[in-house]
């Protein structure tokens, strides 16, 4: 009898404020449910970094804050996420951003790296969009998130 294949269960967890990486997170979850994954949205604010253990994978979204921060919400979650042991759990990052700026995406680049620092695998590298997504950008998202979920198959087989 042939095995059944376990799917992979991931949750996207994001801030946003204008609603640009909200798109994105939306986007970026039609791409991992059309390779049969579940995606679960969450808003930062409405959930807490221990929820992150339920899933088999994250994706964390931010858009960046002034001149290159992360947002205060965004921050309170990354606190929280250092009482946990995420050495080797499966992640990437996204975000929104604004090229006039001094640091393009600068929350993006530093949740990444807070990640790296916990012993999380980043799996792919992170995506960057100025703004909301534009049309092409919008598949981008689509295929960002297929390729994360894409990556994790064959973790789960005995």
């Amino acid at each position: 009898m042939e095995e059944l294949k376990r799917l992979s269960k991931i949750v996207i967890v994001y801030a946003s404020l204008t609603g640009n990486t909200e798109e994105m997170a939306e986007l970026i979850a039609e791409g991992v449910r059309s390779t049969g994954a579940t995606a679960d949205l969450k808003m930062v604010e409405d959930c807490n970094a221990i929820c992150l253990l339920e899933y088999d994978a994250y994706l964390l979204g931010a858009y960046t804050w002034g001149d290159g921060e992360i947002p205060d919400e965004f921050e309170d979650f990354l606190d929280e996420m250092k009482e946990l042991d995420l050495q080797g759990t499966r992640s990437t990052v996204f975000g929104s951003g604004d090229t006039t700026y001094r640091l393009y995406c600068g929350a993006v680049d530093e949740v990444e790296q807070r990640l790296k620092d916990s012993g999380v695998v980043v799996v792919q590298e992170s995506l960057k969009v100025e703004y909301g997504p534009s049309g092409e950008e919008k598949v981008l998202c689509r295929e960002f998130g297929a390729n994360f979920a894409k990556s994790l198959e064959g973790l789960h087989q005995a």
